[in-house]
């Protein structure tokens, strides 16, 4: 069964019989007359996945999808896993060669609008729009503009949203200039598909994206002030909430650009510099995914965590240049779209190539009626991007009242394409976002872009990776066959204040997690063995264990029965449990995507499929498979931190790793160690803790297996030689602080290694595990200080080299109080 030619068939036969093409709407596939496009035939000739493949192929985009990590959060819903269809939409060369030059000609129109209205606004003083459209739109940004400035370029990124008439004509429903999101989405769907499908995606011979994301690297660092001999650039986020995290922090990674937080960031002289553990460092060109008004709260809003004080005054300087520019946001204005011929002839001298939905300005003359007349047919919008009232007479009375605020646009019927659902593909309504970036004195199209489909039953919305097909499969990708001069010279790798406590809290949650396994897994052997024997040698050990097990979860309840154990394993509701440390984990690499491994990615999807299978589990004798394949998967974990480059990321990175080692040991040891059960017991549990703790060969080896509670001690707790004891841990929390740039031997962290260090070579060995009673006090007790220790020194870690500078606060108007 061929899944795409039984589509073509269907819907062919349904085109024959239609009495026009508007009755069943524009197909990318399937032509009027039930044929394929001209786009497709070269695809269906060759090799054509059937559904069964289609179905296979799906479920690896899923799984290679979640391994990437790639997540959404729509407007108003929780972070969810990106989906993408295995049928991409295909334009022939033909098509791409009118649309390529009509989205160049609109970003260049765009760009000349912009820098218009920041300067002289001829636009306005000649009438050709209507001063309204400009200043009541909220991306407008009054405190930038300046008659005499000289910004000929303040839109260096675009983006235009395409929908397909019912005539065939691709139409702009939307321009997105504020901050432009998706390209790192269509990178990733791309990379994707072209694996899974390798032997279609070659015979398409569809342009590679590659050479376009490597052109506009150059043209964003080519966007630097003047003078600039090696810009540095940054990636400006609103932070790992946003709903296009994932799409910044892969923009950022790929590129070679550190993703920031406004925190990390800060004004001085009147230039933007990024705090770094060496120091302030100089920023030139800010790619900047924070909407304008929230960038500044100095100068726009005042409630705005998001952005950089002082940032406007910088950028009106010339010290650093933003892609885009602050005030670019008022090119998306769905009121400029009437304009756009008119203003194309006088600043361009060329006529709109591109054509816009049918859009409709309620300032007009007759403007008013006609937004009234068709309101329940319209897509109504503002231009200050307040709300649409839900209730229409609500919604008359604010058309009436204020004309010129209001938009309306048609409705359009959307063109149609295949997409798998369930087990079969059904037409779904199509959109394509394209990009467009600024390339020399010109702009250039991504040859590609990001698709979305939705079904016209449940609204289920999927991507779409989209191949734009050459004409001769010679033909260089892009277009470009030579890319713009990169700058060559070599710049320091620098490490953001929130980069540096997210690589701290990393190593921490990936040692947690592998810890709180390792005792896992004893416990739920011992549980199988001896749970309905709690007063036997194995359930008193049972117990004890258990006991270690809520002190390393902080866990405030006791861990009694099988259902306990399942929970501290695989429900992230719990705190301390296992799923919920991988789901911090997963949070922070998320925030991490420009610094870390793409494997990482891969380690993290691994280890909650794993957690899936624990919940799906219908007994609990089984679960110990599913902890040692998240065991299995945390320790590949320890391969991504051997190869990091060995620079301060990578310190802070081992010294969160080796203080959480510390600090789950001295957990592990108190409830262990601390108290004498009688022999059988103790060997159950010295045996265990020798297990969780890797140290099981090397005491069997140095004390030939005869366990006693001073050579578990002495090899835990004081030994120098060996990598899971509490002094090996300080000593290495040692070097790693001594070689940080802030360090100066005597910062308080160091102050506190060195006292830990100094309390374990004054303590006797044979003194410690003296016992009093069934308890060894001494012993306790060093470790309850150690422990209290290390969570000061965890403090003053954070205190001294992770800080980012003060916290923001908003800014409010002062209150004016009458006589």
């Amino acid at each position: 069964m061929n899944g795409l030619r039984d589509y073509v068939a269907t819907r062919g036969a349904l085109s024959l019989l239609a009495l026009d093409s508007a009755s069943s709407g524009y197909d990318e596939l399937v032509a009027q007359d039930g044929a394929p496009r001209a786009a497709w035939r070269r695809l269906l000739a060759g090799h054509e996945p059937d559904l069964v493949d289609l179905r296979r192929v799906d479920a690896e985009i899923e799984r290679m999808l979640s391994d990437d990590g790639v997540v959404y959060a729509p407007p108003g819903q929780r972070q969810h896993q990106w989906r993408l269809d295995p049928v991409p939409l295909v334009v022939d060369a033909a098509e791409w060669a009118d649309l390529e030059k009509g989205l160049a000609q609109r970003a260049e129109l765009l760009n000349a609008i912009v820098a218009d209205l920041y300067a002289e606004r001829t636009v306005l003083s000649q009438g050709l729009l209507p001063p309204e459209i400009a200043f009541a739109h909220r991306g407008f940004v009054r405190s930038l503009a300046r008659p005499g400035q000289n910004d000929p370029a303040p839109v260096t990124i675009t983006a235009a949203d395409l929908s397909r008439a019912e005539t065939g004509e691709w139409l702009v429903t939307a321009d997105r200039v504020q901050a432009p999101s998706g390209i790192g989405f269509a990178m990733e769907n791309r990379r994707v598909l072209s694996r899974v499908l390798p032997q279609l995606h070659r015979e398409a011979a569809a342009h590679r994206l590659a050479p376009f994301f490597q052109a506009l690297r150059s043209a964003i660092l080519q966007a630097a002030p003047d003078g600039i001999e090696s810009p540095r650039a940054v990636v400006l986020s609103p932070g790992p909430m946003s709903e296009t995290v994932y799409d910044q922090a892969s923009i950022a990674a790929s590129m070679g650009f550190p993703l920031v937080e406004a925190a990390d960031l800060t004004v001085s002289s009147g230039c933007l510099w990024l705090r770094s553990l060496d120091g302030l460092q100089r920023v030139d060109v800010v790619v900047r995914r924070v909407d304008a008004a929230w960038s500044d709260p100095l100068e726009l809003r005042g409630d705005s965590r998001l952005g950089v004080p002082g940032l406007s005054e910088a950028v009106r300087r010339g010290n650093v240049r933003l892609v885009n520019s602050l005030g670019a946001g008022v090119a998306e204005n769905p009121g400029l779209m009437p304009f756009l011929p008119d203003l194309c002839e006088e600043l361009l001298g060329e006529p709109l190539r591109l054509s816009s939905v049918g859009t409709h300005w309620g300032g007009a003359p007759g403007g008013r009626d006609l937004l009234i007349d068709r309101m329940s047919e319209l897509r109504m919008t503002t231009l200050d991007g307040r709300g649409v009232p839900s209730d229409a007479e609500e919604l008359r009375r604010r058309i009436e009242t204020e004309p010129w605020r209001w938009v309306g646009q048609d409705a359009l019927h959307a063109s149609s394409m295949p997409a798998l659902e369930g087990d079969r593909l059904t037409p779904h309504t199509v959109r394509w976002r394209t990009f467009t970036m600024r390339h020399g004195a010109s702009y250039r199209p991504m040859a590609g872009g990001l698709a979305t489909a939705r079904s016209a039953v449940g609204e289920q919305q999927v991507s779409k990776d989209v191949w734009v097909v050459k004409q001769d499969p010679a033909d260089p990708d892009q277009g470009l066959s030579e890319l713009m001069p990169v700058t060559a010279l070599r710049t320091p790798a620098t490490l953001p204040p929130r980069a540096r406590g997210d690589m701290y809290w990393m190593g921490r949650y990936v040692v947690r997690i592998e810890d709180t396994l390792r005792l896992w897994l004893p416990c739920h052997a011992l549980a199988i063995d001896f749970h309905h024997r709690p007063g036997s040698p194995g359930g008193e050990a049972l117990a004890v264990l258990r006991a270690a097990l809520r002190r390393l979860m902080s866990a405030s309840d006791a861990l009694v029965d099988a259902d306990d154990l399942r929970t501290a394993l695989s429900d992230a509701g719990r705190p301390g449990s296992v799923a919920q440390s991988v789901e911090q984990l997963t949070l922070i690499a998320q925030s991490l995507r420009d610094q870390v491994s793409p494997d990482l990615f891969r380690v993290t999807g691994a280890l909650a499929r794993a957690l899936d299978a624990s919940r799906e589990r219908a007994s609990d004798t089984h679960l110990g498979e599913d902890a040692e394949t998240m065991l299995t998967g945390v320790l590949a974990l320890n391969g991504v931190s051997e190869n990091m480059v060995r620079d301060a990321a990578w310190r802070v990175h081992e010294i969160g790793r080796t203080i959480e080692r510390a600090s789950q040991l001295t957990q592990l040891l108190e409830p262990a160690l601390g108290r004498r059960r009688g022999p059988e017991i103790d060997r159950e549990v010295f045996d265990a803790v020798l297990q969780v703790t890797e140290s099981a060969v090397t005491h069997r080896r140095r004390y030939r297996g005869y366990v006693r509670v001073a050579n578990v001690v002495d090899l835990l707790v004081l030994d120098a030689e060996n990598p899971r004891s509490l002094r090996f841990s300080l000593e290495r929390i040692q070097q790693h602080l001594s070689a940080l740039p802030a360090s100066s031997g005597s910062t308080r962290p160091e102050r506190l290694v060195d006292d830990l260090l100094a309390l374990l070579s004054d303590t006797d060995l044979a003194h410690l595990v003296v016992i009093e009673g069934e308890y060894r006090p001494r012993l306790r007790e060093l470790l309850v200080t150690v422990q209290s220790q290390l969570w000061s020194l965890s403090e003053a870690i954070e205190n001294v080299h992770l800080a980012s500078g003060p916290r923001q606060r908003p800014i409010e108007l002062p209150l004016v109080i009458e006589p």
